[in-house]
């Protein structure tokens, strides 16, 4: 029984410590990152499903032709 209550503890003691903030340049890179693998899985998406893609590019043109500023 003893061996369950220590994860609750070493958690408690966690959560008490809070890790130093990131800097901007570490949220830029994650940011980058992440926008890098969007788009790879945009561009995948349009090659194995390009019926659907093309409709989605059309409903986007469609919306930007009809948006006001």
């Amino acid at each position: 029984m003893p061996d369950l209550e220590e994860p609750a503890e070493g958690a408690a003691e966690g959560a008490a410590r809070r890790p130093a903030p990131e800097t901007d340049a570490e949220r830029r890179r994650r940011r980058a990152q992440f926008l890098r693998e969007l788009n790879e899985a945009k561009a995948l998406r349009e090659r194995v499903q390009p019926r659907r893609a093309r409709a989605a590019r059309m409903r986007q043109a469609m919306r930007m032709r009809t948006f006001r500023w």
